[in-house]
């Protein structure tokens, strides 16, 4: 695993980010985006919140890339079953997260959860970036089967990227990937 790499992808994530709040006016982070039924700053939380998630999944994913394979496809297996209510949810946050942060709320919490990420990647051990679990792959496009540490690194960066070409917000500097 290249963790300068995945460094640098945090990186990029977190300037393309504040350059996405900062060329935005508040009517345009009120406008819908292109492919969800969520504003521009709806999309935001969301894409932020795919940072946030990294920490819980880790704790999931060093529990269960300790037990045999079928403790963890039995736990996606229950996962996927329950995709409806998690979709439903899944919209929901959004809605509520972004009106409670706000645009200033935004910035200041991508900064301290990629901050954190930058701390927990340093920390990790090499031998942790092989522990791999089965994961739902009804919940997001970019689960796959089975995933490992290494790969958990890569997931938010690339839901990031995928939404981020959805927001209908003015291209900044780097926006135009």
């Amino acid at each position: 695993m290249d963790r300068q790499a995945v460094h640098d992808e945090l990186e990029d994530a977190r300037k393309a980010f504040h350059e996405l709040l900062d060329a935005a006016t508040d009517a345009a982070l009120r406008r819908p985006t292109d492919g969800t039924r969520w504003t521009n700053e709806q999309l935001l939380f969301h894409m932020l919140f795919g940072y946030i998630l990294m920490r819980p999944l880790l704790v999931l994913m060093r529990f269960f890339g300790r037990l045999p394979r079928g403790a963890s496809r039995t736990f996606a297996r229950v996962l996927d079953a329950g995709t409806r209510p998690f979709h439903v949810v899944n919209y929901l946050g959004p809605l509520g997260g972004a009106r409670m942060l706000g645009r200033r709320g935004l910035g200041t919490a991508f900064d301290r959860v990629i901050a954190g990420l930058h701390r927990r990647l340093d920390a990790e051990q090499e031998a942790h970036f092989s522990l791999g679990m089965h994961y739902p792959t009804r919940w997001d496009p970019f689960f796959r089967d089975v995933m490992t540490i290494a790969d958990l690194y890569r997931y938010p960066t690339r839901h990031f990227e995928f939404h981020r070409r959805q927001l209908t917000l003015p291209a900044g500097p780097q926006a135009a990937r």
